[in-house]
């Protein structure tokens, strides 16, 4: 085979590749919608509805849920005083989570203060 037949041949054979297709930058947000954020919202906000629901309105009213990952609860107080009662009450906190969101593989509660 000579120069110009190779070339040829690499000119055909790149030709014959089928063209790239791109999904739309609205197909790849619904994905992530679908198969990320949707599913971690559900936790969240469940165990957000069942915070409110164990916390008197006072308690309530100074502390904020921030993040769940990795079976780690973060919560922001924004008083020393309301972080150290909520310190004390740590365990019953997460045992009542664990029984009510059981799909948001709560293991810890860590209480930060503002």
């Amino acid at each position: 085979m000579d120069e110009i037949e190779r070339l040829q041949d690499t000119l055909n054979c790149r030709r014959r590749r089928k063209p790239y297709s791109a999904l739309g930058l609205g197909q790849v947000a619904q994905q992530l919608m679908d198969r990320q954020i949707s599913p971690r919202q559900a936790v969240f906000s469940d165990v957000a509805e069942a915070w409110s629901r164990m916390l008197p309105a006072e308690l309530s009213r100074h502390c904020e849920i921030v993040d769940i990952s990795g079976g780690l609860l973060r919560v922001r107080v924004d008083s020393p005083s309301y972080l150290y009662e909520l310190q004390l009450c740590r365990s019953e906190l997460l045992e009542e989570l664990q029984q009510q969101c059981p799909k948001a593989r709560l293991t810890a509660v860590k209480f930060v203060a503002v």
